[in-house]
C-alpha cells in the first residue's frame, strides 16, 4: 500500500507504537502484543531505494519488503541531524520538547560528538521504557548517539541489552588529543573502532554491518525460544562517512563506496526478514524502516547518497533533510502494494543560500502537490500565499502556545568528557587519561 499523506512523521513513530489503546498492539496473531524491529538507518536518503526511482536497483531486499507491505513516500523526520532526530524517533517529542537543541549563538541544530557534556534527560520516557511496562525486551543494536556519559547510556533508558557505540564511528585518532569511540556489550566497552573493530578508512573495508546482523538474529533466536516479546532497535551506521562495507560486498555498487554500504545493509534488511520467517514470527511481528535524515550531500558522490528529487539534504530542513525513506512491514496485517518514482530535482537560486535568514515575518511557502522539489516559492503577493499563510498562522500559535521548552543539553562541550576511561576498560587495558575539564559553549556552525 502506498501512502502518499502520512500524517505522522518519525518524531511520532514511539507514541503510536506504545499506545495501549492501539490496535495493532492488541491483535498479533497469538492475541499478545507484537514484536516490533526498527531499522534506523544512518544518513541514507529518500532517493537510494530503488522502489523510489534510484536508477542502479540495488536494493532488492527493501524494494521486495515494500512490495509486501506499505511505504510511506512523504514520513518525516523530527530533525535533519542524527541525534536530535534519534532522540524524536525514541521519545515521540520534538527536539525543542525532549532538550536536543541547543541555544548557543543563532544555531540550533546541534548533536553529541564526544566532547558533548549533556545527552538524553532522565525526564524524558523513552519507547523501550514504555515497552517494558507491557512485558517488552529491548535491545539495541548499533549507533545510540544520545550522549556517551554512563548517565545516558542505553541501558539506563529502558533497554535491556546493547551492542554497539555511544558515538559515530569518526577516527582513527591517537588517544592522546581524542580517544577512539568504544563499542559496548551491555553496560561495558569491549574495544574500541579502528582497533579491536576495525574500520580501513583508506579502502572502506570493515566487517561491522556483519556483526551487528549477527547481533541481531541472535537475538531474535534467543527470544524467539523465550516467546516473549521484544523490540529490536537495529540502528546501523554504514552509509555514514566514512562509509564502509565488508570485503565481500566492495566494489559491487555502480554507485562506488556509498552504494556497497547500501547493498549490505539492504542483503541484511533480506537476511533478517527471512529469519524472522524462519522462525515463524514474520506474522507477529512489526517491521519499520526508514533513516534519521537525509542524505548527506556534503559527503557526495563517493561517501553520500541521494535524495532524490527533494532538494538539498542533511543539516538543511528542505525536503531532502527532513523527507525519509520509511516502510512498514507485518505479513498477514499490513496489505501488501506498491512504490512510486519521482524525477531529480535541482539547486534553487535564493533558496538553497547559507546565509541564516530571518523566514518569521515572511515565510518560505512550496506547493508540494506540483512542486516537490521546492523549486518554486509561491509570491508573497499573491493570492494563494496570502490564503495558504492564513491557514499555516494559527497552527503555528497553538504550537507555540502549548510548547513546553525543555532544557537544551547540547549546549556545553569539555573535552575531559569523551571516552577516555568507559565502563569495562580496565578489564582491557584500555583506559587513557584524559585532560583537565576546561567547559565552553559548543561551536554549532550547521
Amino acid at each position: 500500500m502506498s501512502t502518499n499523506h502520512l500524517g505522522v512523521g518519525a518524531a511520532l513513530l514511539s507514541l503510536i507504537l506504545t499506545s495501549t489503546c492501539c490496535s495493532c498492539l492488541e491483535t498479533s496473531r497469538n492475541g499478545s502484543p507484537p514484536n516490533i524491529v526498527i531499522m534506523l538507518m544512518d544518513d541514507m536518503g529518500w532517493g537510494d531505494l530503488g522502489v523510489f526511482g534510484q536508477p542502479a536497483k540495488e536494493t532488492p531486499n527493501l524494494d521486495r519488503m515494500a512490495a509486501e507491505g506499505m511505504l510511506f513516500p512523504n514520513f518525516y523526520a523530527a530533525n535533519p541531524l542524527c541525534s536530535p532526530s534519534r532522540a524524536a524517533l525514541l521519545t515521540g517529542r520534538l527536539p525543542v520538547r525532549n532538550g536536543f537543541y541547543t541555544t548557543n549563538a543563532h544555531a540550533r541544530n546541534a548533536y553529541t560528538p564526544q566532547e558533548i557534556v549533556g545527552g538524553i534527560s532522565q525526564d524524558e520516557i523513552l519507547l523501550p521504557e514504555m515497552l517494558r511496562k507491557v512485558g517488552y525486551v529491548s535491545k539495541i543494536v548499533g549507533k545510540w548517539h544520545l550522549g556517551h556519559r554512563s548517565q545516558y547510556l542505553p541501558l539506563e533508558h529502558g533497554f535491556d541489552e546493547w551492542f554497539g557505540s555511544p558515538n559515530c564511528h569518526f577516527g582513527p585518532y591517537n588517544d592522546s588529543d581524542r580517544p577512539n569511540i568504544p563499542v559496548y556489550k551491555d553496560s561495558q566497552m569491549v574495544g574500541r573502532y579502528y582497533e579491536e573493530f576495525e574500520i580501513n578508512v583508506k579502502t572502506g573495508e570493515s566487517n561491522l554491518t556483519q556483526i551487528y546482523l549477527e547481533e541481531s538474529l541472535l537475538f531474535l533466536r534467543a527470544h524467539a525460544k523465550a516467546q516473549q516479546p521484544f523490540f529490536l532497535y537495529w540502528a546501523v551506521d554504514a552509509t555514514h562517512a566514512p562509509v564502509y562495507a565488508s570485503k565481500s560486498f566492495l566494489g559491487r555498487s555502480q554507485r562506488g563506496r556509498y552504494g556497497d554500504a547500501v547493498m549490505e545493509l539492504d542483503h541484511s534488511v533480506g537476511v533478517i526478514l527471512d529469519e524472522l520467517r524462519t522462525l515463524g514470527l514474520a506474522e507477529d511481528t512489526l517491521v519499520f524502516f526508514t533513516s534519521d535524515n537525509g542524505a548527506a550531500l556534503v559527503s557526495a558522490p563517493t561517501q553520500g547518497g541521494s535524495n532524490g528529487p527533494f532538494l538539498c539534504g542533511k543539516e538543511t530542513t528542505f525536503e531532502g533533510g527532513m523527507r525519509e525513506p520509511a516502510i512498514a512491514w507485518w505479513p498477514g496485517r499490513i496489505p501488501a502494494g506498491t512504490g512510486v518514482n519521482f524525477c531529480p530535482g535541482e539547486e534553487v537560486d535564493g533558496v538553497t543560500t547559507h546565509d541564516q535568514k530571518e523566514h518569521t515575518m515572511q515565510p518560505l511557502i512550496f506547493h508540494l502537490g506540483r512542486d516537490p522539489g521546492e523549486k518554486f516559492p509561491i509570491s508573497v503577493l499573491s493570492e494563494e500565499y496570502r490564503t495558504a499563510l492564513q491557514n499555516i498562522s494559527p497552527v503555528v500559535e497553538r504550537h507555540k502556545k502549548n510548547l513546553v521548552v525543555a532544557v537544551p543539553q547540547l549546549n556545553m562541550c569539555d573535552l575531559a568528557v569523551m571516552n577516555w576511561t568507559p565502563a569495562g576498560c580496565e578489564k582491557l587495558g584500555k583506559c587513557l587519561k584524559g585532560p583537565k575539564s576546561q567547559p565552553w559553549k559548543c561551536d554549532w556552525p550547521h
